[in-house]
Parts: structure tokens; C-alpha cells; sequence
């Protein structure tokens, strides 16, 4: 074993000993989990290390977690496939896709082989989107060399195999971070404000090009948005607000927009949609100063955040969501660096 590994396999026993939670007052759901006979795992990424976390959160009072060690040392978007069993992660120490086969029955600090593999073709890998067998990755790099234009580029991937081949490249005019597919629609966060853009029928540009988006509108209440989600079947799109970028530690939330397609589809391009169609989660309590990323288990609504800044990174969650406010994450369990979440439910 290498110099790297033995730091990474001595980082994962550590931060096994510091994993802590706490019930939700809320009966409903399980304690939080949802179906007792579905299994909830959430998968987090992070720029410490590069390695995976999986956390079995199917019940909240008594969760568990394993890490993979990857040959990767920083990483971002993340995404599960329950029916290949395959994690894949945005490698931003590699500049690529990576893939990991068969990862249900792996034990914790087991150093994991790249089974799907992608060309290096990205300056700053973010979020990861996924429709059927392309995936999409943000990147957040200056693509003009000129800081005063913002721009970013999507990389379309296509997985043939083991192997994500680049189909095309799309140029934005706004800077991205987090990304999701509604149906065939591209959502995208506009980095460095409170916007949210969509691309529709965004797979049918299969060229390299300049693409505008199909709409832009403004979340009110937001300072700067980050990581977004979208659960179709409660219709709630989410996003994460990290407030000033030069605060890490206390002044981040997040926003739940409940019937999410009537209110986006009702707000003109340019236009606003109000803080008061919107519930807002922040203050001392949650411990968000700079959330970076979100998902949503509609069932027993709970929100799973990827916190980058806070004590230098937590994975939390919150329950009792739906008044909003300054609320205490019903789980907090440290993370450095924290950069992304994804969850699977089977």
C-alpha cells in the first residue's frame, strides 16, 4: 500500500469514530426513513480526499456509513445506479467520469478499481445530471479567459460499455454549478446569483455549440444558489442558497418550492418568483454556511444536505421541514470538504 492510500485508509478509520445523529420529534415515516422495507442509502463526494461515503439512513436513529478509498483526491457530482449497482463520481483531481462496479457488498476502506472510465477532457468538474445512458457534467471553469464575461460548458457524455465517451460540448453564457434533468429539460443553476435556467429538450443539441437558455428566472430570498433537486413525485424542486461566498460557516439555507412546474411555468422569463411561493430553512441552528448540494426523500421529507464550509464540512439532515425557519439538522455528521449528495432508494 502507498504513501496516499495508507493517509486515506488512516482518514476513513478516523472518521468512522465521529459519525453522530439525532431522532426527528416527527413520528411520521419511520423516524425519518420511509418504508422500513426499502433500503435508503445516500452517496456524498468531497474535495478532501476523493473518496465515496455511503450512508444507510434507512432509519436515521442508527445510521451507518462505509468509504471507499478512490484513486481520486478531490471529487464532486455523484450519482448511483441501483440497477447496475455502479457509483460514478465527477473527478475533479482526474478531470474525468469514474465509475465503480459492484459496490453493494464492499467492505469499508477498501481501495475501488475505475470500472466505467472517461477521457480527462474538464478544467472544474461539478455536478453530475443523468437521462438514460448520457450523462451531463457541469463545469465551472472560465471558458474565454476573461473574467468579466461569465460562461460555462456542459460535457455530454454518452456510457458505451465501460467507457463514458464525450458525444459534444455545450458553451452557457452564465457560470454553472448544480444541474438536474426534469423529463428531457436540463435545469441549471446560474452561479454567482439567485438564478435558475432551464435548457429544454436539452439532449437534442448533439453538436458543439453556444446554447442560451430556454428560460431564466429569479428565486427571490436566494444570495447565491449552488446545489438544486428535483422529486417528481411530490412536484418539490429545492435549491441551496450559500449566502456570501466569503462566509462559510453561519449564513447559508436552503429553499423548498412545493407544485414546482405550475409556479416555474407561471413566472415570466426575467421574471421573479417570490419568496412568499417558497419555504426557506436557515439561521445559527441548521449549521448551513455554505450548502454546495441537496437531495429529497419525498416520503418521509427529509433533506440531505452536503455542507462544504461549516466545522469544515458536514453531511446533514433535516426533518420537520415544512414551516421552515431557523430548524436543527436532525443529522449531522462531519464530512471535510463535503461536496455532493445523492440518494437511492431500493
Amino acid at each position: 500500500m502507498n504513501y496516499l492510500k495508507s493517509i486515506k485508509l488512516l482518514s476513513i478509520i478516523l472518521a468512522g469514530s465521529l459519525i453522530s445523529y439525532s431522532c426527528s420529534d416527527d413520528d411520521d415515516a419511520n423516524g425519518g426513513g420511509g418504508d422500513t422495507d426499502t433500503s435508503v442509502r445516500l452517496f456524498a463526494s468531497n474535495n478532501s480526499n476523493g473518496n465515496i461515503t455511503i450512508y444507510d439512513v434507512t432509519d436515521q436513529s442508527s445510521i451507518t456509513s462505509k468509504t471507499l478509498i478512490t484513486t481520486s483526491t478531490a471529487a464532486d457530482g455523484v450519482y448511483y445506479n441501483s440497477s447496475t449497482d455502479a457509483v460514478i463520481q465527477a473527478s475533479r483531481s482526474g478531470l474525468s467520469l469514474e465509475g465503480f462496479n459492484d459496490t453493494t457488498d464492499l467492505l469499508s476502506g477498501v481501495t475501488v478499481d475505475v470500472d466505467l472510465s472517461g477521457t480527462n477532457d474538464m478544467d472544474s468538474p461539478r455536478e453530475v445530471a443523468v437521462n438514460g445512458n448520457f450523462y451531463v457534467v457541469a463545469d465551472n471553469a472560465d471558458v474565454d479567459g476573461n473574467d468579466l464575461t461569465a460562461d460555462g460548458r456542459l460535457f455530454v457524455y454518452e456510457l458505451n460499455g465501460n467507457a463514458f465517451t464525450l458525444r459534444n460540448v455545450i458553451t452557457t453564457d452564465f457560470k454553472l454549478w448544480g444541474i438536474t434533468f426534469i423529463n428531457n429539460n436540463l435545469y441549471a443553476v446560474v452561479d454567482a446569483t439567485n438564478q435558475l435556467a432551464v435548457f429544454n429538450s436539452f439532449l437534442t443539441n448533439t453538436t458543439d455549440a453556444t446554447v442560451p437558455a430556454s428560460k431564466t428566472i429569479e428565486i427571490e430570498g436566494i444570495v447565491r444558489t449552488h446545489g438544486l433537486t428535483y422529486d417528481s413525485a411530490s412536484n418539490v424542486m429545492i435549491l441551496t442558497d450559500i449566502g456570501s461566498a466569503m462566509n462559510t460557516q453561519d449564513d447559508g439555507g436552503f429553499h423548498i418550492i412545493e407544485n414546482f412546474s405550475n409556479k416555474f411555468s407561471n413566472t415570466t422569463d426575467g421574471g421573479i418568483l417570490s419568496v412568499t411561493e417558497q419555504t426557506r430553512v436557515s439561521g445559527a441552528s441548521t449549521q448551513l454556511g455554505n450548502p454546495v448540494d441537496v437531495a429529497y426523500d419525498s416520503e418521509s421529507e427529509t433533506v440531505f444536505i452536503a455542507e462544504a464550509g461549516n466545522n469544515g464540512g458536514r453531511i446533514l439532515a433535516f426533518n420537520n421541514i415544512g414551516s421552515g425557519g431557523d430548524i436543527a439538522p436532525a443529522v449531522n455528521n462531519s464530512l471535510a470538504s463535503a461536496s455532493a449528495v445523492y440518494l437511492s432508494k431500493d
